[in-house]
Parts: C-alpha cells; sequence; structure tokens
C-alpha cells in the first residue's frame, strides 16, 4: 500500500446512476444531498434521489443538448443550459414545470447561480456573458469582452465578481458593480473550457483544452499553482469545500484529485469508460459524482477529507520531505511550478461492483402543453410537447419500460391495481412485482400512477382532456399575471410621479403664502 494510504483515506465509489441514454455533460448536488442533478447529450435533465430504493426522475423539454445544470442554493429551483438557447428554471418535483426563456443567440454552455440565489449567469457561443434576474426571469445586463465562443461564466461567492473563460483562450474577471472587466488571464495554449472560485473567493482555477490546470491568487493577481497531470483536455473540475482539495474530469476517462496545500496529485480514479465530462462535490464535500460519455453518473465517498489537516501535517513531519507544503494563502506566493503524475497516486480499478444500490426506476416526467419564453425582456406563450406526446418509451431496459405518460399518485384501490398491472405486464417473467406493489398499498405507501405506453386508453384520453385543460388555465394565469406586473409598475410609476406633484403644488403654495404677507405680518389684500 503506498505511503498516502497512511495519512489519507481512499475514495469509495458510492452508486452508479444509470438511466442516461447518451452521455453526462453536467451534474450537481441539492444543497441538502438528498438529490442530485445531471444533464445530459440526450435532451433529459435526470434528478437523482439518494435515499435507498427510490426512484429517479427524468425532466423532457429542452429540444437539444443539455450543457449545464445547478441548484439554486435553497434547493427549491434547478437551473438548465442547452444548445437550443434557452435556460430553463424547473421545480425538482412530481409536477415537472418549468419556465423557459431565450437567453442568447446562440449555443449556451453554462449556467450558475449568485449565492444569495438572485441572479443567474449565462455563457454562450455568441461570445456574450448575460447576467439575468431569477425572480423576474428577465434580462439585467451583458459582458462583451470575449472574441470567441465563452464555455463557461460563475459567481465570486459574495456576488462581486464574475470569472468567465472561453476559446479566444482567455480568463476574464468582471465587477459586477461596475460592469467592466478588471483582470484578463490570457497565457492559455489552447481553449480554456471551466473556471470557477474557491469557496473563500480568494482564488480561481481555470482548466483548458491543453490540459492543464492552473489557479489565480486574486490577491496578487499572479499564478500560484499550475498542474499537468492528464493526458487529455480536461472538462471540468470542482473545488472542495475546505479548499484543500479539487476533483478534476478529463477526457482521458479519469477523474484526479488534487492535494492543494501540499500542491500534489494524491488519486487517479478510473470509473468510466470514456471521457468524464462532469464532476462536482456535494455543499458539505463527503460526496462527489462523476459523469461521462459513457452515460453513466458515478457517486464517490469522499474518505480523505476525514481528518483534519493538522493530523495530516503531524503525520507527513515524519515523513522524508523536508518542505513545507505552499499555502494558498501565502502572501508572495512561489513562482508557478509543474505537478506531474506520481508512483504514490492510487489507483481505482474501473471494475469496481456497485454492490450498494440497482439501477433506479425512472419516471418520465414531460413538460406543460404552453410554457413561459422570455424573450427580448418580455414574456411570451410558447406551445410545447406536453408528457403525454413526448416520448412514449425511456430505453430503458424491460423493467423500466413503463413511462409515465399520465403522471399523479394512487386513488384509492383501483388506481393501486392500474399501477400493479402495468408494472406486472412489464415485467413478463419477473415475477412478484404485482404483489409487492399491492403489499406497499396495504402499507399506506404511495408512487406514481404508471400506464404503458401502448394504445390510449379511454382513462388516457380522458386524463389528456383535463392535463389540456389545466394547461389553459395555467397558461392565462400566467398571462394575468403578466399583466398584473405590468400593471403594478406603472401604479408605483403613477404614485410616484403625483407624489412630485403634490410636493411641486405645496412649494408652489407656500411661495405664494410668502410673497402675500405685508411687512407688518398682515396679509395684504388685494382688490
Amino acid at each position: 500500500m503506498p505511503t498516502m494510504a497512511s495519512v489519507l483515506e481512499d475514495p469509495t465509489l458510492e452508486r452508479h446512476f444509470k438511466g442516461h441514454k447518451d452521455a453526462v455533460t453536467c451534474a450537481d448536488f441539492s444543497p441538502n444531498c438528498k438529490q442530485l442533478a445531471s444533464g445530459s447529450v440526450d435532451k433529459s435533465l435526470m434528478i437523482w434521489n439518494l435515499a435507498p430504493k427510490a426512484r429517479a426522475f427524468r425532466f423532457v423539454g429542452h429540444q437539444d443538448v443539455i450543457t449545464g445544470v445547478q441548484f439554486s442554493p435553497l434547493g427549491n429551483l434547478v437551473a438548465t443550459s442547452s444548445k437550443d438557447r434557452t435556460v430553463r428554471l424547473w421545480t425538482p418535483s412530481m409536477k415537472g414545470e418549468s419556465t423557459v426563456f431565450k437567453a442568447h443567440t446562440a449555443t449556451i454552455r453554462s449556467v450558475a447561480f449568485s449565492q444569495d440565489g438572485q441572479r443567474l449567469v449565462t455563457a454562450s457561443d455568441d461570445k456574450s456573458v448575460k447576467v439575468w434576474s431569477v425572480h423576474r426571469q428577465s434580462f439585467v445586463y451583458s459582458l462583451n469582452l470575449h472574441t470567441n465562443w465563452v464555455r463557461c461564466a460563475r459567481f465570486s461567492p459574495d456576488g462581486r465578481l464574475i470569472a468567465s473563460c472561453g476559446d479566444d483562450r482567455s480568463v476574464r474577471l468582471w465587477d459586477t458593480s461596475t460592469k467592466h472587466c478588471i483582470n484578463c488571464f490570457t497565457d492559455y495554449g489552447g481553449s480554456a473550457t471551466f473556471v470557477d472560485f474557491n469557496s473563500s473567493g480568494t482564488c480561481i482555477a481555470s482548466a483548458g483544452a491543453d490540459s492543464s490546470l492552473k489557479l489565480w491568487d486574486l490577491r496578487t493577481n499572479k499564478l500560484i499553482q499550475h498542474y499537468q497531470v492528464h493526458s487529455a483536455g480536461i472538462n471540468s473540475f470542482s473545488f472542495h469545500p475546505s479548499n484543500n482539495y479539487l476533483i478534476t474530469g478529463s477526457s482521458d476517462s479519469t477523474v484526479k484529485i488534487m492535494d492543494l496545500l501540499e500542491g500534489r496529485l494524491i488519486y487517479t480514479l478510473h470509473g468510466h469508460k470514456g471521457a468524464v465530462i462532469a464532476v462536482t462535490f456535494s455543499r458539505a464535500g463527503e460526496l462527489f459524482a462523476s459523469g461521462g460519455a459513457d452515460g453513466q453518473v458515478l457517486m464517490w465517498r469522499t474518505n480523505f477529507d476525514t481528518k483534519s489537516y493538522q493530523d495530516v501535517l503531524q503525520q507527513h513531519s515524519r515523513r522524508s520531505t523536508p518542505d513545507p507544503p505552499p499555502h494558498l494563502s501565502d502572501i508572495h506566493p512561489k513562482s508557478p511550478h509543474l505537478h506531474h503524475s506520481q508512483s504514490t497516486a492510487i489507483q481505482i480499478s474501473p471494475t469496481v461492483a456497485d454492490t450498494q444500490s440497482a439501477d433506479p426506476h425512472v419516471i418520465e416526467l414531460g413538460q406543460a402543453v404552453h410554457s413561459t419564453m422570455l424573450l427580448n425582456g418580455r414574456m411570451h406563450l410558447t406551445p410545447t410537447r406536453s408528457a403525454a406526446n413526448s416520448h412514449h418509451s425511456n430505453g430503458l431496459p424491460a423493467r423500466h419500460a413503463a413511462s409515465s405518460r399520465v403522471e399523479g399518485l394512487k386513488v384509492g384501490k383501483s388506481s393501486g391495481r392500474a399501477g400493479s398491472t402495468a408494472g406486472s405486464q412489464t415485467e413478463a417473467g419477473g415475477g412478484g412485482r404485482g404483489r409487492r406493489e399491492e403489499e406497499e398499498e396495504e402499507r399506506g405507501e404511495t408512487h406514481p400512477l404508471e400506464v404503458l405506453s401502448g394504445h390510449p386508453s379511454c382513462l388516457d384520453s380522458t386524463l389528456g382532456h383535463i392535463v389540456q385543460q389545466l394547461d389553459i388555465l395555467t397558461q392565462t394565469v400566467s398571462v394575468l399575471e403578466e399583466r398584473l406586473t405590468l400593471t403594478e409598475d406603472k401604479l408605483k410609476e403613477c404614485l410616484l410621479h403625483q407624489s412630485k406633484i403634490l410636493k411641486d403644488v405645496r412649494a408652489s403654495r407656500g411661495r405664494r403664502r410668502t410673497e402675500s404677507e405685508g411687512t407688518d405680518g398682515s396679509p395684504v389684500r388685494f382688490t
């Protein structure tokens, strides 16, 4: 066993999630670490529930590849960006509701919330970075100095800065109050693919298609660490919340973990067949996830952060290396240095079996017949496909073929029997599913009603008609909300204008009263 194992515990593969039909492009944990969201080339958003035996939900709505996903700080919204040039705000629940707005004139590469949840920042192939109001879902401002596709943009933890990077080989820092670019790092050998702040906001890291990872100290504007440990481009990375570690995902099919305090590679994880496109730590850092071209989402338990850094330093002091580790908080950082893969990096076998979980059952959720489209600051209603006519099959193995074309909770025993019948028909020869669901029903457990995607039944068409009527009501309410908002704004303007007029009238009356006073204080009479 390598010496590092005496200091750090190895990360372990906790679960794998299979349900995407194509490459996984992005992933994010919910703030309470009960859910994991992932987006894919298959145009769907998956919400994986981390509780044992829990079902997963597939949200269908985007018309092209999903490129970015992030939970809001409160966890009540999930934002996705797509090559279809839109951003969607989803409610991560059984309803599958989403609001969509056209955000750019070209592919959107990333989307991220500000720390207070009030703003969104998007990066696009139209060479711009845009900031949006989450509450009003309206455009706020644009940042336009990039000269090529912008791959990624992120807010600093305090919201005062935005970092962006792109195919013009630059990393830019923007002041959100002045909208000015306050710094530009340009010494890249290729496209800059990903950028983010550490949790304290003192450093940014950026990754490149040239397989390099660079860390910049924002207090000195200097490069403090430079890693060249991958053999292909880095697609994504994530800071551990302690700022002591960083994970990277690369097209060389590996996930690598850097110890930033020591300035060295400590783990290389082999779990994906093909490029690793997305990596992310959970908010507390105890878990991290990776998604790749193989369509899998792997969830790992961190383990290596279980010991305090003081304990790690004490154990390192017994080793043969006398040099103290470089700290990110150094006032005068050391000169840039390269790090190469070392024999002490622990290799985790790609054949690690997931013995703790079976593939979760996937429930497919469509979107409303009408959704709200925001274009150039105005709300538009655009017809979209309903859940009933989206996909009749979710492309999963036979036991998952029942797609929830009609979603709802079981009501009474008749719907319970319908759900168990559908399940037993789906799993021909898979004995016991009908009985199991009946037992769950007797215990009071509820599940979404599952209907096989065969010929539409009378119940199906009736429910579809009801859904259409509800969607029309939703559309009407959306229009009324929009008009109400406009009316409120106009009313505020009128009240402000009226108050100004009243002030002017009072001031003019005061002047006239002063002029009409005589020298002895008695009013002057006019005949």
